[in-house]
């Protein structure tokens, strides 16, 4: 009786393909195309009156575009063409829409870093003023003053936007296109709009007096319609699914909302409330109306002015000298860190599924 040996699965080590990745001859050709818009531009801004880094630039990309397109026009017809001509306006648009933003940053970076020292995170400015050394004093008062602002804010704003939004998406009530208005509406309100309002409700008829608790009010202002609108947004995502299954086991519609809708967008609320809080972090108009501006540490919401970043960048700009401009840039480092810090949790909570 003969056995035959099993035979062993034959094994294909086959890599898989991408199709949409460049070849060497496409990168060559790109490379080759762009040597080319480097040298005509650089000659036509020679040679003609157009001079500065911004027609260098209007002058590559042009001089890019038209390359590409005549190339892929002999080569591919005007099917190619056309897409290289799409294709290349679009990665100008996305360039051009970059620069302010690459520039800012580097520009903070520049003149900010040479301001920046420990001393200037662990003291104040009530003994110095804003013309002495920019080694001298610090800006501890407007970190923890903003601190407070936006804390105060977010325990306002925070409960009023996402109750609101929580309104329009599932209660669905007679008022829902009117409170949807008013928030959109409240979106684009300027914020010297809010300070003034706050200035004209509350400090001269009430107050008399400028504290962090009202540039708090003017701030929360602001802050609501960015955390309703992002965490309506949120809500609409979670599946209808789970609120029919809720009510199917007999929970009623607030406790459904309670226990299942709200736990499932938790991360998408908390991502609302980041961004709230990074979009007024760094008002200047209803801070300078309401809080008044102090140079020392103030830890009472409610009692004398109160300082904060942006009035420290103000305050500083406004005195004119070298190191005063030196701080006013420090400043602008710290804040845009913040604001950046801010920013780029909200995108990592933000990019997480809605309800893990």
């Amino acid at each position: 009786m003969s056995t035959t040996a099993p035979v062993a699965p034959q094994k294909f080590d086959v890599k898989p393909t991408k199709p949409w990745e460049a070849s060497v001859a496409d990168r060559s050709k790109t490379a080759a195309i762009f040597i080319a818009a480097v040298l005509i531009s650089y000659t036509l801004v020679v040679l003609t009156p157009l001079k500065g880094k911004l027609a260098y630039a209007a002058l590559f990309f042009l001089a890019f575009i038209v390359i590409d397109y005549v190339y892929n026009f002999v080569k591919g017809g005007r099917a190619a063409a056309s897409d290289s001509l799409f294709r290349g306006v679009v990665t100008a648009a996305v360039c051009l829409a970059a620069t302010p933003i690459v520039s800012i940053l580097l520009t903070v970076w520049v003149r900010g870093h040479k301001g920046l020292h420990w001393s200037i995170f662990t003291k104040d400015m009530h003994s110095n003023a804003f013309q002495d050394p920019a080694n001298q004093g610090g800006l501890l008062h407007a970190i923890i003053g903003t601190f407070l602002l936006v804390i105060v804010a977010m325990i306002i704003s925070v409960p009023i936007g996402i109750l609101t939004a929580i309104y329009i998406t599932e209660i669905k009530g007679r008022f829902t296109r009117p409170i949807q208005f008013l928030v959109q509406a409240m979106s684009g309100v300027p914020s010297i709009v809010a300070g003034l309002f706050i200035l004209a409700a509350i400090v001269y008829p009430l107050t008399k007096s400028l504290n962090g608790a009202e540039g708090s009010l003017a701030l929360a202002i602001l802050m609501i319609p960015t955390v309703a609108r992002t965490s309506q947004e949120v809500l609409l995502l979670i599946p209808q699914d789970l609120r029919e299954a809720g009510v199917a086991l007999g929970g009623t519609q607030w406790r459904t909302v309670m226990m299942i809708v709200i736990p499932a967008a938790r991360s998408g609320l908390v991502t609302a409330m980041i961004l709230g809080v990074a979009r007024v972090a760094g008002e200047t108009a209803p801070i300078l109306l309401l809080t008044g501006g102090n140079n020392s540490t103030n830890w009472n919401m409610f009692h004398g002015p109160m300082g904060s970043l942006p009035n420290y960048i103000w305050q500083s700009f406004g005195t004119g000298t070298a190191d005063s401009v030196t701080r006013a840039w420090a400043g602008i480092f710290v804040l845009l860190a913040i604001v950046l810090v801010l920013f780029g949790l909200a995108r990592t909570l933000g990019n997480r599924k809605v309800g893990k």
